[in-house]
């Protein structure tokens, strides 16, 4: 037997519980890992919720860790028993001390990189591979507009914007995140618990607003975010964290200046293993180069998952969070 975070109905964090379960046996092209650290994502509320299904009912959640191989399937190659790995493209059931998922969501964790450090930067630092790497072709000296900017995804948007030479304008809530935010690499910060969001951006880019604006907050700034974007700029809303956005009228789109929108994914960027290693291995290298420093503002047990999704949803933490089977 093994221990894992689990619920059997849709709700708030106290629908977690903390059960023992059997884990399965490995498939022909499966891996069962040891769970060292596991990653926490607002995608996992997401699931708790709601508001994405998961396939059944009682389900695990998690879809990023790191740990030792456990056990092999019979057709799997590259792997072996005793490998590091990392993975953060799923299948449901992170939230455990082992893990069985197929072999091509998993990618080698090279011995520089702590399985800490690799659970709290896979998911986060591929979203931001994707994000300023590819669903965008930014340049040095664009500016952008990165909402939530001293959270978890958003400070690594900091420091690789910094390190691509782009001029990243951070949305925070606080005195404290701002200052977070400017040491993370932001160049400008926005504190939008007393300034006008969309006014500030015109001030800080002289009236030409941003030609790509980055938003992971959904519903409470979708139409802030419109009127930050330049005429035929792109809005990249690739996240839920204050509900989803509904409603769309695409006539918007056309009224704010030609407008692009996209509501890009990790899992359609990292859609094969070659795609997800070679995506993976650019994330370590800025690790090993030093551009990109992974900061783990906490750490919980398995055992409290509810306490550290209520910090997350409430947005009082800071960098990202772990939990440590």
């Amino acid at each position: 037997m093994a221990k894992r975070i689990q619920f059997s109905r849709h709700g708030g964090p106290e629908v977690l519980e903390y059960a023992d379960y059997q884990p399965a046996a490995p498939g022909p092209h499966e891996v069962r890992v040891h769970n060292q650290a596991i990653g926490l994502n607002f995608i996992d509320t997401y699931f708790r919720s709601g508001l994405y299904a998961p396939p059944s009912l009682p389900s695990s959640l998690g879809t990023e860790g790191a740990g030792f191989v456990d056990a092999i399937g019979s057709e799997v190659k590259g792997f072996q028993v005793g490998d590091r790995v990392a993975y953060a493209t799923g299948p449901l059931g992170g939230y455990s001390e082992l893990h069985v998922l197929p072999a091509e969501k998993l990618v080698k964790l090279p011995e520089a990189i702590s399985f800490e450090q690799a659970a709290a930067v896979m998911l986060k630092g591929l979203t931001v591979q994707y994000l300023l790497r590819q669903t965008a072709e930014l340049k040095s000296g664009d500016t952008i507009l990165f909402h939530a900017a001293a959270g978890g995804v958003g400070s690594f948007a900091c420091q690789w914007a910094k390190a691509l030479g782009v001029k990243l304008i951070g949305t925070v809530s606080s005195a404290k995140k701002a200052d977070y935010a400017k040491q993370q690499g932001a160049w400008a910060t926005i504190d939008y618990s007393h300034e006008d969001v969309a006014q500030r951006v015109l001030e800080l880019t002289d009236g030409k607003k941003c030609p790509v604006v980055y938003d992971g907050v959904g519903k409470d700034t979708w139409e802030t975010s419109l009127d930050c974007v330049a005429p035929r700029g792109l809005l990249v809303s690739f996240g839920n964290a204050s509900g989803a956005v509904t409603g769309v009228n695409l006539g918007i789109l056309s009224q704010k200046g030609s407008l692009y929108v996209t509501r890009p994914t990790l899992a359609s960027y990292a859609d094969t293993p070659e795609r997800l290693q070679k995506m993976a291995d650019e994330l370590f290298g800025m690790i090993a180069k030093g551009k990109l420093e992974v900061e783990i503002g906490q750490r919980y047990p398995l055992s409290d998952a509810a306490t550290a999704q209520t910090l997350l949803s409430d947005r009082k933490t800071t960098g990202s969070t772990i939990l440590l089977p």
